[in-house]
């Protein structure tokens, strides 16, 4: 077997421990742990012949000087006395524009919707655009993001004609061209983008498929566990995508934190784990839904949700395994190089990782529980 030098050993040995004392950190201080939606906008656009109508909602850290009372929400009276600096942001910041002719006029008004625990924390604008001409070519530039969010995202929905198209706007990006054609390749690769994007930082998600595979088990037993997770997840995924179960967003990011709490407490009995396969299956259906509210919230009304489905959630599958693999490899590296030759060190080490990862999910479970009480 190739081993490594002493110090490169114990590099890679405090690497692999890093990595995991920084998941913890980043899950009792990010505020993405707790609501993969805080820094995210999400834009309806419908094309007419000479018009363009646009439903956006964003976080309304974005508009903070119209948000004169502080409560996360612009009323309709804060929206009137603030309307002209409101008007001159998105004038410059929620650009759509005809090469060929000048914009006539465009116009802003607040969109009036119910908050939900999703939207608590956005606003919602409803934006006309018109022209003097028919357009026959668009392109549209977004740059209205929080500050200091280089995660933030706008994800478009343009229905053009007889095609929907979707665009994801990141800071910094430059403006993208719209079109009247269909292009279902380019709607499934920005959802498959987007859903790896969502397991990347989806720190619960993570946290969970580390606390899960922490305790070992050898390679078969592993790749089961992650198999069984997978197929629980794409299975409500799929039912909360096309629409056929829904759960209140506060009551399924709860219960995600209830199953990391409960899978690192089980870790401390090895015993039990010869049934763990079962339970990853029931704690899958949740974090399926957990992905399933995400997605309802990114398809338009009148988009085909297939593509967007599909596509997420094999970004969520590559995701996943990009994140297995590098866990396992750590893992196996750390156990051929460990200077901790003793089993009972190495349990003591991961008995005091699933600790941690246990008063991860405690702060997030009481987090997210309360925030169906305020």
């Amino acid at each position: 077997m190739l081993r490594l030098p002493t110090y490169l050993a114990r590099i890679v040995q405090r690497c692999s421990f890093a990595l995991v004392v920084a998941l913890v950190t980043i899950g009792l201080h990010s505020p993405l742990a707790a609501a993969h939606w805080a820094d995210l906008s999400v834009a309806d656009v419908v094309i007419g012949e000479t018009s363009a109508q646009m439903t956006l909602t964003v976080p309304t850290a974005v508009v903070r000087f119209a948000d004169q009372d502080g409560n996360d929400e612009i009323s309709p009276n804060e929206f009137s006395i603030n309307r002209a600096e409101l008007t001159a942001l998105f004038q410059e910041s929620v650009v759509l524009f005809d090469p060929e002719q000048p914009l006539e006029e465009m116009s802003v008004n607040l969109q009036t919707q119910p908050n939900t625990d999703q939207t608590a924390a956005h606003t919602a604008f409803f934006v006309q655009y018109r022209w003097g001409l028919p357009v026959e070519r668009l392109q549209m530039r977004y740059d209205l993001f929080p500050a200091n969010a280089a995660d933030a995202q706008c994800l478009v929905t343009v229905a053009w004609q007889d095609s929907v198209q979707n665009i994801i706007f990141r800071p910094g990006g430059d403006a993208a061209a719209l079109t009247s054609a269909r292009q279902p390749a380019q709607q499934f690769l920005s959802f498959m983008k987007l859903g790896a994007e969502h397991m990347f930082t989806g720190y619960d998600h993570v946290l969970f498929l580390v606390v899960l595979l922490l305790p070992g088990g050898g390679l078969f037993y592993q790749l089961k566990l992650v198999s069984t997770f997978a197929l629980a997840h794409s299975l409500t995924l799929a039912l909360g995508g096309l629409g056929m179960v829904s759960l209140p967003a506060v009551w399924v990011e709860s219960a995600i934190a209830l199953s990391i709490i409960y899978i690192a407490i089980d870790n401390l009995w090895p015993g039990r784990l010869q049934y763990r396969w079962a339970i990853t299956f029931v704690f899958g259906l949740i974090h399926g839904l957990g992905f399933a509210n995400m997605l309802q919230d990114l398809i338009a009304p009148r988009t085909n949700p297939l593509w967007p489905l599909v596509g997420f959630n094999l970004g969520i599958e590559v995701g996943q395994l990009a994140i297995v693999l590098l866990f396992l490899a750590g893992i196996r590296l750390f156990k051929t190089q460990s200077v901790l030759h003793s089993i009972t060190q190495n349990r003591v080490l991961w008995w005091a990782l699933s600790l941690g990862i246990a008063a991860v999910g405690t702060a997030w479970f009481t987090e997210r529980a309360l925030a169906a009480w305020l």
